[in-house]
């Protein structure tokens, strides 16, 4: 959970109709969505792989991960992308429906979270904020995979 004293930004995006943010520190960067070549026998939830500026990037599809459904495509008015996260010094891509916008977060605002929000189990959620009558959900990123499944996803670069 948060320090309670401290204060920190998200970067906030949505995956079919919730809310979700990731730490700003954890986020290299953001990019457009693009070609994903395909990798045979990738588990599941891995969408493929991206060539960015010459770092062979994996894919996530946090929709399937989570059993998400995506936001139809005529109601964005932003065709989603891609966050590329720095997990343990390796990038790797999610799959976004919309990115939303960088917001200021104060630790005393984190609340713990339910037991299931949307289906995604509590273990990779940090907190929840509230916020405009709506929930933030609060990833973290760290709990997204077991250790076998990121040397997996590693393994794939």
């Amino acid at each position: 959970m948060a320090n309670v004293d401290a204060q920190f930004q998200l970067v906030t995006f949505q995956l079919g109709e919730e809310l979700y943010g990731v730490n700003i520190m954890d986020v290299k960067e953001i990019v457009r969505l693009q070609d994903v070549r395909v990798i045979p026998n990738a588990p599941y939830y891995v969408e493929g792989i991206i060539n960015l500026r010459g770092d062979i990037i994996p894919i996530i599809d946090l929709h399937k991960r989570f059993r998400i459904q995506s936001l139809p495509k005529d109601e964005t008015d932003f065709e989603g992308g891609f966050i590329i996260l720095n997990i343990e010094n390796n990038k790797i891509g999610i799959i976004i429906d919309k990115v939303a916008r960088v917001v200021s977060v104060k630790g005393e605002d984190v609340k713990e979270p339910p037991q299931m929000i949307s289906g995604i189990g509590s273990e990779y959620i940090e907190g929840v904020i509230r916020e405009d009558n709506k929930y933030l959900i609060m990833l973290n990123i760290r709990k997204l995979f077991n250790p076998k499944e990121l040397q997996k996803i590693i393994d794939i670069q």
